[in-house]
């Protein structure tokens, strides 16, 4: 039976989505219409052809002859940049509306120039950061298995490319690269974040990276990481230096395992370790172990009482 078929009076609800949608726009002062915005769907498709570029056999499944593979990477890539072009067009069509002074139409058009100057480096860094996968983890059988199959190099290519865009002067259409990556590993990094060479996140799911983090090169994070601040804008003050500064600073051969929480602008020294669980708000100095206590095996009667709390019939 189709919905129609179905005697639902539904003229109240749209009554009453009218009325937020009015009381919204009434609060916003009628800023910000989204007839131009970036659209995540064709985004998609943007960074698709971006990674098939950057990757052509291994990402782009191009199975054709060697001399046909510079043909295939151009052709993606004109179909990106184009696309791109016209997403920044939105996102500056976006902000026109409270802006002083008018865009340059020309201003898209030479972000997407600076940004495909980009591409090269942004394939040599990923390059490294699947190197330094390959050799952080002794259950990876290739570099192709890496590049393939492992959500911490799935969310550091898309954020080498959300990164440079967002130097660039896209904010918006970085921040929908990277929430594609986040919907696809479960990994939230700012594009923002300033992350070195050799990077490696293990397993992955969970970890967080704030939008003023800084990590060095040679770091290895795991599982449930979080690089975040200490309390969100708006509900304290805080002054200029803490806005622009807000998470940590992780220095060179840092490694972090799963669930360690560090917050605010504190410094992890060269080649420290930082413990699962930890919970941490203060400096590390380099080559420093911060641990949490080792957990305690029971034994005897203690056990047995444990065993029996756990299945409810503990007195």
């Amino acid at each position: 039976m189709a919905y129609t078929d179905h005697p639902h009076d539904i003229a109240s609800t749209i009554a009453e989505l009218r009325a937020a949608r009015t009381a919204w726009r009434r609060e916003a002062n009628g800023r910000h219409t989204v007839a131009r915005f970036p659209s995540q769907a064709d985004i998609a498709h943007v960074v698709d052809d971006l990674v098939a570029a950057l990757f052509p056999g291994r990402l782009g499944a191009y199975v054709g002859p060697a001399h046909g593979e510079d043909a295939f990477v151009e052709a993606r890539l004109h179909r990106a940049l184009s696309g791109l072009q016209r997403q920044i067009e939105s996102e500056f069509a976006y902000w026109q509306e409270e802006a002083i002074l008018s865009f340059d139409v020309s201003q898209a058009a030479m972000i997407v120039g600076l940004f495909a100057a980009e591409l090269g480096p942004i394939r040599t860094l990923v390059d490294d950061d699947v190197r330094a996968a390959f050799l952080g983890d002794p259950a990876a059988r290739s570099a192709d298995e890496i590049l393939i199959c492992y959500p911490g190099i799935v969310a550091i290519l898309y954020h080498r490319i959300a990164h440079a865009l967002y130097g660039l002067g896209a904010p918006i259409v970085a921040r929908i690269i990277s929430e594609l990556a986040n919907n696809r590993t479960g990994i939230d990094i700012h594009p923002g974040a300033t992350i070195g060479r050799r990077f490696f996140i293990d397993h992955g799911t969970g970890v967080v990276i704030g939008e003023t983090a800084i990590i060095g090169d040679r770091v290895q994070l795991y599982q449930h990481v979080t690089l975040g601040a200490r309390s969100p804008l708006g509900v304290t003050d805080v002054s200029a230096r803490e806005r622009l500064a807000r998470h940590p600073i992780v220095e060179d051969d840092v490694v972090i395992y799963a669930g360690a929480t560090i917050l605010g602008r504190v410094t992890i020294g060269q080649g420290a370790t930082i413990g699962g669980n930890v919970w941490l708000l203060e400096d590390v100095p380099p080559g420093g172990v911060v641990a949490q206590p080792t957990a305690v095996i029971l034994a005897d009667a203690a056990a047995d009482h444990l065993h029996e709390t756990l299945r409810g019939r503990g007195a």
